[in-house]
């Protein structure tokens, strides 16, 4: 995995527009990113430089003199048909960006752009056309794999389910808590599929205002409601001949639940203020943290839509239910930041990893991945070690510890505790101080581990 996240990250893309700010602000966006850039301010300059360099990606503006964003788009496809084009363009020229996707654009973004969304897409063109170089090299499990990564049991069946469904237009209901990565797999199920090359487009239905799902999801016609002074095409238009992410489908509104469940069944819908019927062809994939057989139960999600989103169940379990998988994780983070904040981190101490699989890690992988950036930011060496971890996951675990017994037990070491607390930490910093900050000795001379002795020092706070 991490050999191929390097690879990409060395990538390189083609910026074209004819604003200088706009190419200046893109190459410094970029440059952070890790991708090297070149920088063009036409479609013909574009091209020149095409023929003297071999770009990953090209990012480019519709709206330019010479040879515009659709010319350089129609050239590139004759030309260099495995370079992704995206497309950068104002509300008004959207209609132009929607036929240029049915021309074999990747995407488009629409101005004034999110940073984060343009580095989204542009990630996403980048592993597509590393995949589509590789994959004559690379195995069926690595390609179908994307960027998750796991060698357990649970994740192996995962991967299997994944490599099976991926080339067909099966819907597919990815479950699991919030951070185990739902989202990797419905990426790794499209860049699996005969549509890798087509948009994948994604929606947060939680995040999304319930008056503006019905128009984010089918797109509006001009003058539909107070605001829409031109035509918008919604993400199901945006994703034919492709797949669309259907994120949190379980806080859709249940009035927008029938409207879906049509769109399912019959493949065409409507614009808002529209009359005309637009037929699709797009494969769904859809994903909740929530227990959707509860929510039927309960009157908040449809029954006949569950079972038509339901055809391909994949369940992601939390991380602590795989922790098998936690070493591999650590690895595969410390490389990515590594890159990103220029360390050297070589790895963890046996006593890290022992800690971190211990831990139950409520925010799942996402959390794991916020420590390990934090580790490896902050490291003071080229290895993490248990001082460089923050209190509180130590604090986390050891509160955690007792808890394991049986009630009676517990209630015991809690009396313990409360009536050697003080003995305790006076005997530690006293052995400390003999021990001249020596963990390793002051360890052996209290009875405890190394590890032990790290909870304690960050149960008295007396970390330095």
């Amino acid at each position: 995995m991490g050999t191929q996240v390097s690879k990409i990250s060395r990538k390189k893309i083609l910026v074209v527009d004819d604003e200088v700010n706009m190419r200046l602000v893109l190459k410094a966006m970029l440059t952070k990113e890790g991708y090297e850039v070149e920088t063009a301010a036409d479609g013909l300059e574009a091209l020149a430089l095409l023929k003297r360099h071999d770009v990953t990606a090209c990012v480019t503006d519709l709206r330019m003199p010479r040879l515009d964003g659709m010319g350089l788009l129609n050239r590139m496809a004759e030309e260099y048909p495995a370079v992704p084009v995206i497309l950068i363009t104002a509300h008004g020229t959207v209609a132009t960006a929607v036929d240029a996707l049915k021309k074999g654009a990747f995407d488009y973004i629409t101005k004034p752009f999110d940073q984060e969304e343009l580095k989204r897409v542009i990630g996403k063109a980048v592993k597509t056309r590393v995949l589509g170089d590789e994959e004559v090299q690379l195995p069926p499990t690595e390609i179908d794999r994307s960027e998750i990564v796991g060698a357990g049991a649970q994740m192996a069946k995962i991967f299997e389910v994944i490599r099976k469904v991926a080339p067909s237009t099966t819907t597919v209901l990815i479950t699991g808590e919030t951070g185990t990565g739902k989202e990797l797999v419905a990426n790794a199920i499209h860049a699996g599929s005969p549509r890798r090359h087509n948009p994948f487009i994604k929606i947060n239905c939680s995040a999304i205002a319930e008056n503006l799902i019905e128009s984010e999801l089918f797109g509006y016609e001009k003058g539909a409601f107070t605001g829409a002074v031109s035509s918008k095409p919604g993400r199901f238009e945006l994703a034919h001949k492709g797949t669309l992410f259907l994120d949190e489908i379980g806080d859709l509104p249940r009035e927008m639940q029938v409207k879906l469940l049509r769109v399912i069944q019959d493949q065409e819908f409507e614009r808002v203020g529209g009359i005309q019927t637009i037929k699709v062809d797009v494969r769904l994939v859809t994903a909740t943290n929530r227990n959707l057989h509860q929510e039927v139960r309960e009157g908040r999600f449809r029954e006949d839509l569950f079972y038509r989103l339901n055809v391909m169940p994949i369940h992601v379990p939390p991380l602590r239910e795989r922790k098998e998988d936690i070493p591999a994780l650590l690895d595969y983070f410390i490389g990515k930041f590594n890159r990103k904040l220029d360390r050297h981190i070589a790895g963890a101490d046996p006593e890290v990893l022992e800690l971190l699989q211990e831990h139950d890690w409520p925010g799942n992988i996402r959390e794991l991945e916020n420590l390990v950036e934090r580790l490896v930011l902050m490291a003071k060496g080229d290895v993490i070690v248990m001082a460089d971890v923050p209190a509180e996951l130590i604090e986390a675990v050891e509160i955690r510890e007792p808890a394991a017994g049986n009630g009676d037990r517990r209630s015991i070491k809690e009396l313990i505790r409360e009536k050697t607390e003080d003995i305790e930490k006076q005997m530690i910093v006293r052995v400390l101080a003999e021990c001249e900050g020596n963990i390793s000795k002051a360890a052996r001379e209290l009875g405890l581990s190394r590890r032990g002795l790290h909870l304690k020092l960050a149960k008295y706070n007396l970390r330095g």
